[in-house]
């Protein structure tokens, strides 16, 4: 059995930045293992800019971006294990691991990182009728195609969802030369950032359908038409409303997952809304000494946020090595109410956080001219006016607990509160 102090499972952004992060704050044996054949992970496929502009405060690419982070941990001398699966992570910390070199691996560590990041949802997933043709693939898979195995995956295409990666989509296949006929969009807004609806859709004058969804896929061998209808209040295809588009390709864009296989193997609580671990403010699951960090807790919008959230998951890790966690002390629960769906991190212990601490939440849907108000037991603690919040964009708040009275505070809640007039 191999011995670390810190294994962290996943190389792309979020594992990168916490094992390197880890190291800085004394921790010397540190495994990064990775199933692809080169770190980065999702990034080495985003050829596209608006990287790094929080971080290092300017634009890269995803590929640049990973390669900053690479580069760095190369010289730090922290190991890590290509082409290797992790299969399963015990609830006392044992990795079970394969890989064509070494075959089977049992690593036993003092902490794990998960950084396993997420996937997408399919075309089972979310059951599309029609035909079985080739041709359908989610976004991701294309992007992948296209930017790094050489291939074009259409010349006439419909894209379902608008989420960030479908509209970069949209955007690289019209630059490769092939014709992007619509986006359609199941929800009465999109799920996307606002400068990718405007730098990917109207810029190229591509179509965006909101309620809509795709009511039929036809096509023997290959991909012939797609036909999308409008959608009432409970998401049912009203009659009479359907477009229908001679097309040879079917991208879907429709919702990321958290990749949470392992961490239901080592019997982590997971938030039935994020379909990620949950966690303390050390980004410390609910199995002690077990940190997740990145897409695998929760889908970020921005690469810049998982390196940030991933950054505190590496500086926690080598605190617990040390023994510098207090897991004994008073416990308060965040929660979100009327109008936020869920909150990140789900649990503060007070004696370990220093001074400040970052909340990240999502909305339910789209509101204007309000505030985020976010309360204790019986007061509110602070307030946050917005003009426009939407569930494609991220909202963080940052708490300054030295401020705030919880003596006998057990829970915080926030909450959408209308601006008053």
């Amino acid at each position: 059995m191999l011995h670390y102090d810190i294994v962290v499972i996943g190389g792309g952004p979020a594992g990168l930045a916490a094992a390197i992060e880890a190291r800085k704050n004394g921790v010397k044996k540190i495994l990064i293992i990775e199933r692809d054949t080169e770190l980065g992970g999702i990034l080495q496929q985003c050829i596209h800019n608006g990287f790094g502009l929080q971080v290092f405060k300017e634009e890269l690419t995803g590929p640049e971006y990973a390669e900053r982070f690479i580069k760095e941990l190369i010289t730090m001398g922290i190991e890590y294990k290509l082409d290797t699966m992790a299969l399963e992570v015990s609830e006392n910390k044992v990795i079970t691991a394969v890989n064509p070199v070494d075959g089977m691996l049992h690593i036993k560590a003092g902490a794990i990182i998960l950084a396993m990041g997420c996937r997408e949802r399919t075309r089972g997933a979310i059951r599309i009728p029609g035909t079985r043709p080739a041709g359908v693939m989610t976004a991701g898979t294309a992007q992948r195609f296209v930017n790094m195995e050489g291939y074009m995956i259409g010349k006439k295409v419909v894209i379902l969802g608008s989420g960030d990666i479908g509209l970069i989509m949209a955007r690289r296949l019209t630059l490769e030369g092939a014709e992007v006929l619509a986006v359609a969009e199941l929800m009465p807004y999109s799920g996307g950032l606002t400068r990718n609806i405007v730098q990917c859709l109207e810029d190229f004058n591509i179509p965006l359908y909101l309620s809509h969804t795709v009511t039929n896929v036809e096509g023997r061998h290959r991909v012939e038409s797609v036909t999308i209808a409008q959608v009432d209040e409970r998401f049912k295809p009203i009659e009479g409303t359907e477009k229908k588009f001679q097309c040879d390709t079917l991208l879907l864009s429709v919702g990321l997952i958290p990749e949470n296989e392992l961490s239901k193997s080592a019997g982590i609580a997971l938030d039935s809304i994020t379909g990620g671990p949950i966690v303390n403010e050390s980004m410390e699951t609910s199995v002690e000494g077990i940190f997740a960090c990145g897409n695998v807790v929760h889908v970020h919008d921005l690469v810049d946020w998982v390196t940030a959230e991933s950054k505190r998951a590496g500086i926690s890790a080598a605190k617990y090595i040390k023994g510098q966690i207090e897991n004994n002390c008073k416990t308060i629960h965040l929660k979100g109410i009327n109008g936020v769906r869920y909150i990140v991190p789900h649990q503060i212990r007070l004696e370990n956080v220093e001074e400040k601490v970052e909340l990240m939440m999502r909305v339910d849907n789209i509101y204007k001219d309000v505030k985020l108000v976010v309360r204790n037991n019986t007061d509110v603690i602070k307030e946050i006016k917005r003009n426009h919040v939407a569930p494609g964009e991220m909202e963080t708040i940052q708490l300054d607990l030295s401020q705030c009275n919880l003596n006998d505070c057990d829970e915080i809640c926030v909450e959408i509160v209308k601006k008053e007039a």
